[in-house]
């Protein structure tokens, strides 16, 4: 408890002291430090001070002691003692009216009493009262370290703050969300959301509860219909805002009357050790999501060989291997372009980056949560891994409404990502992950070479681009693309005339000349001659089926994207 006025007026020195005006204040207002002041004030009186003064200069002149005094109201000094004997006999009736309409604290003291007295006295009661207020702020920070220690959970460390205080407590995240609370029933609580909502908490512009007053410059004070709400910014270590501590009155409780220097310093206290207990909730969970995400790519990589070993660390990671799953490979496509296109992007792209495939990876586990079907995911290598469980029934299933929700969703935050996914089909036993993986893997491939970014291949879609991908793999085939293919494409890139789309096109318009030059906007003779160019480059006749054949598997093997020259 802080020292009050009625402190002050019980001490031994002051037995001779009159009480003129606020003795029903007395009690609630207190003493951080005490001066002597005479004219002029100006702003050399602060905020709870107990004001010591000879009136001297004004003592002859009514109007200037009023004017003195209403200077120490106006600076929300705590009382004003005034020695009379010497330049004031007698305070006028005025000054007493004036104290009176301000609730403002008069006492006079004979002049005999020494100002220095005094001081010493008031001294040694404020610093006894901080000291007793720094030795229970002192144990209180003690006891939060233990609960930190102890692993106690938010609830057990807010419960104990509110004991402490004598107030209750919020805490939220950065964007106000409540994180924490105890059972509080007030309207306050109830439309806190829309109070989010519409930008009232947190508070972006409060201003400062006591501006002039250094230990309170931190605190941001909001009024909200008649409760009176005060804000403390729970800082990170990087010295960023991770959430708020909100404490909450009622209107007419005065800001001086609870706000102590026990009271602040506990609550400052208080946001070091919820800091701190974030921090630890973060450590684990990003431990925990390292391990989970190490598991699934030890999965998908199919580097766990036993069964027992595998359900073992999927129960302590929190998941089920008897359930079926098939895997999904995901490639954000642009995310660097998306970066510098945001001109008031700060920070590196690392970090950006980790930000938003962390986004990603929520968006996709709401998702799963919705559909109600476990999901193990990790990022590798500008990759996202995705095992989801099987519809159950299914063998096959078509995630469509699973990568739609995921889409819908990013569009808001991130509405120029563009997502590649390759989606494989379920296996049976431990080595169905990987044979799963390495069937998404290659379907987002062949997806990505055939059809371009942002596109869905299935991997039971492949069968004829996995039937090329095999013949390409042959070296003596590949022997046969290279002499077949190359003079086209050197002959493309001198001439730029497009070889190999228009053989496409001829191909597609089952060998109709004119229908092949209308899709091409060429002239017939054009077309007659590009196709006489190829016969002429590649040594094969476009009228012969099986060199015609020859050439369409070449082009379709090189669109691949696995064609490539193989030393003789």
């Amino acid at each position: 408890m802080s020292l009050q006025i009625g402190d002050v007026l019980n001490l031994e020195i002051m037995k001779n002291a009159r009480l003129r005006t606020g003795e029903e204040h007395i009690n609630n207002r207190h003493v951080q430090w005490i001066s002597v002041i005479e004219m002029p004030v100006e702003n050399f009186v602060r905020k709870s001070e107990l004001v010591l003064s000879t009136a001297i200069g004004c003592g002859q002149d009514v109007n200037i002691l009023k004017k003195f005094v209403q200077d120490i109201i106006a600076s929300e000094a705590s009382a004003l003692i005034i020695a009379l004997g010497r330049h004031l006999f007698d305070i006028p009736k005025e000054v007493l009216e004036l104290a009176e309409r301000e609730k403002f604290i008069l006492i006079e003291v004979p002049w005999e009493v020494r100002f220095a007295n005094i001081i010493e006295e008031v001294m040694g009661q404020i610093n006894h009262h901080q000291f007793k207020e720094r030795e229970q702020s002192e144990k209180v920070q003690q006891e939060l370290l233990k609960l930190i220690l102890q692993e106690k959970d938010l609830s057990f460390i807010l419960q104990y703050i509110e004991r402490k205080i004598g107030y209750p407590l919020v805490i939220t995240d950065r964007a106000g969300n409540i994180q924490e609370k105890r059972n509080q029933s007030n309207g306050l609580i109830k439309n806190w959301e829309r109070y989010v909502t519409q930008g009232v908490i947190p508070a972006k512009q409060a201003s400062s509860l006591l501006p002039h007053d250094p230990m309170f410059r931190k605190f941001q004070f909001i009024e909200i219909g008649n409760v009176s709400v005060l804000q403390l910014p729970i800082i990170q270590v990087s010295g960023d805002v991770q959430g708020y501590l909100f404490l909450i009155t009622t209107q007419h409780i005065s800001k001086d009357s609870f706000l102590t220097n026990y009271v602040v310093a506990v609550l400052e206290h208080a946001t070091t050790t919820i800091s701190l207990w974030y921090s630890r909730k973060n450590a684990i969970e990003e431990t925990k999501m390292r391990l989970r995400s190490d598991f699934v790519l030890e999965l998908a990589e199919g580097n766990i060989l036993s069964w027992d070993q595998a359900n073992s660390r999927a129960r302590l990671l929190g998941y089920n291997l008897r359930l079926p799953y098939f895997c999904i490979v995901g490639y954000p496509e642009n995310l660097r372009k998306v970066f510098e296109k945001r001109k008031k992007q700060t920070g590196s792209f690392e970090d950006w980056l980790e930000s938003m495939i962390r986004y990603i990876e929520e968006e996709i586990l709401y998702a799963a949560q919705s559909l109600k079907r476990e999901i193990m995911m990790t990022y590798h290598e500008g990759h996202l891994i995705l095992f989801i469980e099987n519809a159950p029934g299914q063998k096959n299933e078509n995630p469509t409404a699973f990568l739609d929700l995921i889409e819908r969703r990013l569009r808001n935050l991130l509405p120029d990502v563009v997502l590649s996914w390759g989606i494989g089909n379920y296996h049976e036993n431990l080595g169905g992950f990987k044979q799963s993986y390495y069937n998404a893997n290659l379907a987002l491939k062949l997806g990505r070479q055939k059809n371009g970014p942002g596109n869905r291949t299935f991997h039971e879609h492949t069968r004829i681009d996995r039937i090329l991908l095999s013949i390409a793999n042959n070296p003596e085939m590949k022997e046969i693309i290279f002499a077949t293919i190359d003079p086209l494409i050197q002959y493309d890139k001198q001439r730029s005339m497009d070889l190999i789309g228009t053989l496409n096109m001829y191909n597609r318009c089952h060998g109709n000349v004119s229908q092949t030059a209308r899709f091409l906007n060429l002239h017939r003779q054009s077309l007659l001659y590009r196709l006489r160019k190829i016969e002429s480059l590649t040594g094969l006749s476009i009228v012969d089926p099986d060199d015609l054949f020859l050439l369409d598997l070449c082009i379709k093997i090189w669109k691949l994207g696995y064609f490539v020259k193989t030393d003789v």
